[in-house]
This record gives C-alpha cells, structure tokens and sequence, in this order.
C-alpha cells in the first residue's frame, strides 16, 4: 500500500520520514501488545493456584471442625462418666457409630487429598504448559520482530527505488509534455495562419459556397439572386402540376394555386447563402470545409391553407358516388316526412390532406393520382323522442308591443302521438314514414296586426330565369312560396333546407335540368338554388349576418362570381341570423321571369347602408375537351353536347356606405369555380382521334364593381357565365356541377 501511495504521490523527503517513523511506532505497538498479552495470561495463572489455595484451606477448616466437634463429644463423656458406666451398653454403641463416622470423615478427607494431589498435579502441569507456551509465544514474538525488520528495510529500499523512478518519469512525462505543447502551439498557429489566409480569401465571395444543396438542387457557385430564380423555376412547375384524385370511376383534380400552396424558397436561399459567413472564422471555416466534404442539403418551407383545402376536399367528398346520407325529418302542412339515412361511404379529409402535404413538401414527385381515401359509416337510427322535443311547440297568438316597440309573431302549435310514432317506424324498414300531426291554429297572426309590425322594406333583390321551361319555373315558384312570409326573430336563424324541406315529388318538385358529374342530366328539384341565392343577396343587404353560404362548383349565369349560394338537402345549407334588434318578414315570389325576394322589417338609422361589391378574378381555370364515341352518328361527325368553360378563382368584397360616407370595406368570401368540361360526341370512325383541346389559363383580372342598393338594383347587368346553345347543345339555366346540385 505505502509503494502504491509512494508511486501515486511524489512525497519531499519529510513526509517519507513521517511515514518511516509511522511504520516504526506501529511495530512498536505490536510488541507491546504481544508482551501485554503475555501478562494477562501469566496473571489468569496465578488467580487459578490461588482459587486452588483457597479451596484447600476451605477443606482444612471443614476437618478441623469436625474433629473439634469430636473433642467436644469426648469431653462429655468423661463429665458424664458415672451415666457412661450405667449406660456402658449404649457407651458401647455409641462408640460403634463414633468409629464409623470417623472411618467415614477419613475416607472422605483421604478423597478429598487424592483430589488436591490431583488438581496440583494438573495445575503444575498447565502452569507448565503455559510456561513453555510463553516461552514459545516470546520466541515466536521474536521471530515475527525480526522478520517485520526485514520487510521494514525491504520496503524502505523499494520506497527509495520507487522515489527515484517516479522522479526519472517525472522529468521524461515534463520533457514529453514541453514537446507536446510546443507541438500544438505550432499547429494552432498554423491553422490560425490558414484559416485567415482561407477567410480573407473567402471574404468578398458573393457566391453560395460549395456542397450546398437547396432540395437536392445544386446552387453552389451562385449568387442569391441566381440560386433563388433557379429554385423559383423548378418550383413554378411544381406549382402548375395538379394533383389528380381517383376513387373507382369518379374522378377529380387539387390544384395547388386554389390551395394557396406556398414554398418559402428566400428563406432556404438566405440559408444557403450564410453558410460560412454567419459566424466567427473558425466556426465559417468548419462550415466552408465540412460542406465542401460531406455536401449540405436545405429544406424548403412548405404552406397551405388548409380550411380551404378541407372545404375543396369536402366538396369533392359529396360528389364520391355512395356517399352517407343522414336521416332528416321535414314538415309538409299538417305531416311529419322522416327520411331514413343511408349506409355510404365518407371522405377521410384529414388522412387525404395528409397525403398532399407530402406529395407538396416533395420536389421530385411529379404527375401524382391519388386514391381518395374513405371509410363507411352507416346513419344514426331514428330518434324519436329527439324529433318531437325538436318539433313540439306550443300555440301562441302573434301581437307586438309599441314600448318598447317588440313584434311577437304567432306560433302554430304542433304535436304528435310519439308512440304511434315508433309503432309505425318499427313495424316496417322503408325509406320515407308519415306521421300526421296535430296542428292548432293560433287565433291571431303576424299578418292580422296590420303592417306597422313590418312597415320598412330593408333590401330587395331581384334575379331572371326563363319562364318558358315550365318544370324549372314551378321549382322556383314553390321555393319561393316555402319561404314566403316566414318571419325570423331577432337573435334566430333562418335555414334553407329547413324551410323547403325535402325535395320529392310527393312535395311538389319536378324534374328540371341540373348537373351530376360534369354532365347535364334531369333532377328533381332542379332550380331552387337560384332562390337560396336570390335571398344570399338580400340578406346581405339587410345587414344579416350569414351563418352558412357554399358557392357552386361553376359559375351561375343569374348571378355573378361570389354572389351565389348552393344547397343540397342533406348536406349544404344556406343559413343567415336576423343580427337586427327587430324582427323581420321574408317576402319572396316568382313571377314572369322574375325571381323577387325582399325582407321586411323596422329601419335603424344608425345602420340602414347602401351597399357595393366588387368581385375580383384571381385566376382561371382552362377547361378540358372529352370526346365521347357515338355509334348512332355518322363516321367523322361530331356534336356539341357541353360547351365548356374556364373556372375561376375569385375574391368578393363588399363595402358598407351610410350617408354616401364609406364605412367599411371588407372581404366578403373566397371562391373557386371549377371548368366546365366541354363534351363533343362523335360518330364512329377508325381515323385517329382529334387530340383534346385546352384554352390557355388567364392571368389575374378584376371583373368590373358593381354597386347594388337596398332596392336590388345594379349598375351593371348581370350576363350569363355560360356559353349560349346551339341546336345541338343543351346548357341549363342552372349552374352545371359535379355534384348533384339542385
């Protein structure tokens, strides 16, 4: 231990002299205990002769007790020596028994010395023992001294061996060390010579130093302007590339424009460019040489609006043949229609928003179609117990009130037997019950309080159809009577589809042309979208706050981009909140051609506006040439079934005026308009077919404002977005959708 402690401390001369006495006074004491040892063991000898001693002495009393008691015993015999000569014969006995206890004393004192002449013996003999032990014990003490001298003396020569080795090592390890520090001190100075030499050379370089990479392209060797144009190129193509989606037959597109997809491509330059120059020297030289070795790749930010790509996801998810359908209860005059929900199949908008994120965030992939991801989902039962809570009201009278001025409209009271209810769902499984209720006429209505409840027109809005196509017409006639005199109170909100109800023949609607899949087809229905945008444009006007509003998937012809509002029942709603502090009356017809909705209520001064939109194109959307093979045609001969035309992509503002004073602009909806696919169907023939045509895409263009005042009356008339007919091609009056649109 003291040779390890020797070769780990390098001690002066002192300290080892410390440890050499250290060693000695231990031995020292090791001697001393050896001797005290001894001592104990010659004193527990001397205490075992005396413990001896004493017994003995103790046995000596014992007999000479006895034997005075004996005397004792004589001396009265020789006093009583007349009655020991009348008694002889006891004297005789007595003597007898004195004799045996004298035999016995004897014999027991004759024991008692073989005893004591035995434990002498063995005490002799231990102490014997124990002498030649000690003896042995001393002379082993001194074996042991002697031999510690020795191991003292070896240690001492192998400390000083030790000492003398460590001081040799020391003086190579500080020779080495000098070496060693010289030897860096050289290299740093060295490299600090390079490295400025590499700096200064560096310096006033303008260019993206070597190795880098943006996306795995190269910009080594540009300037930031050049690496930016050279991203920006291979970018803009990214950018033109739709992404197609797929799901069975059905077919549809994502363009990343009308996502708002953007690419932060300065900022991966700006990066590229500080490499090597962002920090110190030696930091930029690390940077300069470890690009230069092991390359650099930077990363190109990616972002996309995604509500809008939700909404353009979730409207192509309406279009997906089989989808879910939900199931929905309508009042039709004194009958409760349920409408069972369908089994069908769901868009999975997050997992296909996923997917198009990394097909965006990825430079290299290119003409991508996508398989549009869904999942079944069967429709929540009938409920009852849900519907009549909804549905139950009770009767009130309609009456106002001048202080404050208040409108209380009448409430018909409606009800129906629950129980026959479920009685009637349950007995049979088919897709529409009637339910009759039970309907009470409250005594006094709104239009029975006179016109003071209702006295200002607040906004009217007018729109023009063709009165001639008769099914169309009483779609718009019954759409408006639906609506007609409905009276929405102050904090409610109105609903469209709530409102109409169901679309069925069973209601009244005809079949009127509308658009499925790109393609004109005959709907039931067909028409009524034209009202809900009638009363978009009236609501708007009536300082409303719209609640719901979808635009179609093409453009209208009786309305501009950005003024229309599309429903399906079922699934788009058109929903508006009377915002005002009265209530108000929707008044709505459809007559000669003209479509005319209006809402009725109490002016406030402080917000009775004119109002103006003005709609803006961002873009458009070239359409696409299909051609379709027509047996029934002549070889080479071709027909016009669908004109097409280009979508857009638009921004609607809307400025409030009071007084001719502005008072706000603001953005009133983005909107994207799809192409209206152009369908030439062409008789059979083996010549090759005629390449598809596509127009060219427009640039950014503003259509012209249009500035429209409570009346409904605009400075510009409104002309149809779609192409006018020829013979042999039909374009309904109605917008063309992908999706059944009503």
């Amino acid at each position: 231990m003291k040779e390890d402690l020797m070769e780990e401390i390098d001690m002066n001369p002192k300290e080892k002299l410390n440890v050499e006495n250290n060693e000695e006074t231990k031995d020292e004491v090791l001697e001393k205990d050896d001797r005290m040892e001894a001592n104990e063991k010659d004193k527990e000898n001397s205490s075992k002769i005396e413990e001896d001693t004493e017994i003995k002495n103790d046995n000596n009393e014992k007999i000479k007790n006895q034997k005075e008691s004996q005397k004792g015993k004589d001396n009265k015999n020789e006093l009583n020596q007349d009655e020991k000569d009348t008694k002889s014969s006891k004297k005789h006995s007595d003597e007898k028994e004195d004799n045996k206890v004298d035999e016995t004393i004897n014999k027991e004192e004759n024991k008692k010395d073989s005893k004591k002449k035995n434990k002498k013996k063995d005490q002799k003999t231990n102490s014997d023992k124990a002498l030649e032990n000690k003896g042995e014990e001393e002379s082993d003490n001194k074996n042991k001294t002697e031999k510690n001298k020795k191991v003292k003396n070896k240690r001492k020569n192998e400390k000083l061996n030790n000492g003398k080795k460590a001081k040799e090592k020391k003086k190579i390890d500080k020779k080495q060390l000098k070496k060693i520090i010289i030897s860096i001190i050289i290299v740093f100075v060295v490299a600090l010579f390079f490295s400025t030499v590499f700096a200064l050379t560096n310096i006033n370089n303008e260019k993206i130093i070597s190795g880098v990479n943006i996306e795995g392209i190269e910009v080594s060797g540009l300037s930031k302007e050049e690496a930016k144009a050279k991203i920006e190129t291979a970018y803009s193509e990214k950018l033109e590339q739709n992404i197609e989606l797929k799901y069975q037959d059905f077919a549809s597109e994502l363009n990343p424009t009308l996502m708002e997809v953007k690419y932060d491509i300065e900022s991966a330059v700006n990066q590229a460019y500080s490499l090597g120059r962002e920090s110190n020297i030696f930091v930029n030289n690390y940077n300069i040489l470890g690009t230069l070795i092991g390359k650099r790749d930077i990363d190109v930010n990616m972002s996309i609006n995604e509500d809008v790509t939700k909404k353009t996801i979730e409207d192509i998810g309406t279009n997906l043949p089989g989808i879910l359908t939900q199931s929905s209860y309508s009042i039709e005059e004194d009958k409760l229609i349920i409408t069972r929900g369908k089994e069908g199949i769901v868009i999975n908008t997050d997992e296909l928003l996923s997917e198009v994120k990394d097909v965006l965030n990825d430079i290299n992939v290119k003409d991508v179609t996508m398989e549009i991801p869904v999942e079944t989902k069967t429709p929540e039962d009938i409920d009852i117990d849900k519907i009549h809570s909804e549905v139950y009201k009770e009767v009130k009278d309609a009456y106002y009130t001048k202080d404050p001025f208040t409108v209380y409209p009448e409430v018909e009271g409606v009800d129906f037997d629950v129980e026959k209810a479920k009685e009637i769902i349950s007995a049979e499984v088919k897709d529409e019950y009637v339910i009759d209720l039970i309907i009470t006429k409250p005594n006094v209505t709104i239009d029975q309080i006179g016109t003071e409840a209702f006295p200002d027109q607040l906004a009217t809005f007018t729109t023009r159809y063709d009165a001639s196509d008769k099914d169309r017409t009483t779609n718009l006639v019954l759409a408006c009577q639906k609506i007609n005199g409905k009276v929405v109170m102050p904090g409610a909100t109105f609903s469209y589809n709530e409102a109409l109800g169901p679309r069925t023949a069973s209601a009244g609607y005809k079949n009127a042309k509308i658009y499925s899949s790109g393609e004109v087809i005959d709907g039931i229905g067909g028409g009524i979208c034209q009202i809900s945008s009638t009363l978009y444009n009236s609501a708007l006007m009536s300082d409303m706050e719209i609640v719901s509003r979808r635009n179609h998937q093409f453009v209208t012809s009786y309305v501009g981009a950005g003024r229309d509002a599309t429903v399906v029942y079922g699934s788009t709603d058109f929903k508006f909140k009377n915002t005002r502090t009265y209530p108000v009356k929707i008044v709505a017809s459809a007559k000669s051609g003209i479509a005319t909705v209006s809402i009725y209520g109490i002016k406030e001064p402080d917000r009775e506006y004119t109002y103006s939109f003005s709609t803006k194109t961002i873009s458009t959307i070239p359409y696409t040439t299909k051609y379709v093979e027509d047996s029934s045609l002549a070889p080479g001969k071709e027909v016009v079934k669908q004109k097409g035309a280009n979508g857009l992509v638009t921004q609607t503002y809307m400025t409030k005026m009071l007084n001719g004073k502005v008072i706000s602009t603001k953005l009133l909806s983005k909107d994207t308009y799809s192409a209206m696919q152009r369908i030439i169907r062409r008789g059979t023939s083996k010549a090759s077919p005629t390449p598809s045509s596509t127009q060219t895409p427009t640039t950014t263009q503003s259509t012209p404002s249009t500035t429209t005042d409570n009346s409904g009356t605009t400075s510009t008339p409104q002309e149809p977005t779609q192409p006018q007919t020829k013979p042999e091609e039909t374009t309904p009056t109605e917008t063309p959708q992908t999706e059944t649109t009503e």
